[in-house]
């Protein structure tokens, strides 16, 4: 068993922050090894801002497990970083693109069993050239880099409550309609079936398909979407021999009886997912990246840049991830 890849997200958030918290709760919380890949100055900086006493050891990944019960362990980045809490800057592009690229490689290549992402901020690496959408659309760019194949990302958002998955993410409202397919639904659904299975050890998941308009178009009266696009890749997704329902209204999907009924919430657009799963467990949930060749959680929190360095931020969100990457990675070796 490997250590788990983390990046340090932008260095002017509170990713720093939260990921010293994490090293530090490791015994109490049981938080599963990893190793940081930034600025060692950089988190030296940060621990002494917040008054943190934390031992650092510069590391390659196969020595991180031996470190971590007594230093955290970082794998130095060429790029450094400033200790700027609070004020990003697009300085720090060439660093918080490195840590990710970095790893994925070595996760792709078993030299680290995850990667866990803390949060970055797009305009700062967008004043710097950054050619993609988000950190999602740049983790699919680099599996597709390293397989020579198409990748198609999903999101979910996983909690101890709910798991719900977003069609149609960063997008106005006003486009769902138009980008929304069948052929995107079923995608969609069946990437998340075939995840739970392999990477959660949920042998037959079963998938709730929620409708796009209120009471699932209630029989085209509220519009015809859910008949003529959510209700075909239903029965798709039933004939391809996975256990799927809907389209449901989303008004009723989340209550307590109904979560108890399916294993991930299909869901047309990103507030139709995200809300009932942040507002069920903000601090627990985390996002879940499917669909790529390794496995990909992070925090389901932005950068936080008003909070970063003052020593209030919580790591509740990045331990989650960190326990679930090591729960996916454990699953999936088990499944070989």
């Amino acid at each position: 068993m490997g250590s788990l890849a983390l990046t340090s997200g932008d260095p002017s958030g509170i990713g720093p922050d939260i990921a010293l918290q994490a090293w530090l709760r490791r015994d109490a919380a049981a938080v599963p090894a990893f190793h940081l890949l930034s600025d060692p100055e950089l988190i030296r900086a940060r621990a002494h801002r917040l008054g943190l006493s934390v031992e650092i050891a510069t590391v390659v990944p196969g020595e991180a497990d031996q470190a971590f019960a007594t230093a955290l362990p970082i794998l130095p980045l060429d790029a450094s970083f400033a200790d700027t809490p609070g004020a990003p800057s697009s300085s720090n592009a060439a660093g918080i693109v490195e840590a990710i690229e970095r790893a994925v490689h070595d996760t792709a290549a078993g030299r680290s069993d995850a990667v866990v992402t803390c949060p970055i901020a797009k305009k700062p690496l967008y004043d710097a050239g950054f050619a993609y959408p988000g950190h999602t659309e740049f983790l699919g760019h680099l599996a597709e880099t390293i397989t020579g194949k198409p990748t198609r990302p999903v999101m979910m958002l996983a909690g101890p409550e709910l798991r719900a998955v977003p069609v149609t993410i960063h997008i106005p409202l006003s486009e769902v309609p138009r980008m929304l397919t069948t052929a995107l639904i079923v995608e969609t659904a069946a990437i998340t079936a075939c995840d739970l299975r392999d990477r959660f050890g949920i042998k037959r998941p079963r998938l709730a398909i929620s409708g796009l308009n209120p009471h699932a178009g209630e029989g085209g009266a509220m519009g015809r979407e859910d008949d003529e696009l959510v209700r075909p890749a239903v029965e798709e997704l039933v004939r391809r021999g996975i256990d799927a329902r809907g389209p449901l209204p989303a008004d009723t999907m989340f209550h307590a009886r109904a979560r108890e009924t399916y294993d991930a919430a299909v869901c047309m657009y990103h507030d139709q997912a995200l809300i009932p799963a942040k507002a069920l467990a903000f601090d627990e949930t985390v996002n879940v990246t499917l669909g790529l060749p390794f496995i990909r959680t992070s925090p389901d929190h932005g950068t936080a840049f008003d909070i970063a360095g003052k020593g209030i931020a919580r790591p509740d969100s990045l331990i989650a991830a960190l326990k679930l990457a090591r729960r996916m990675a454990d699953a999936r070796a088990a499944g070989r």
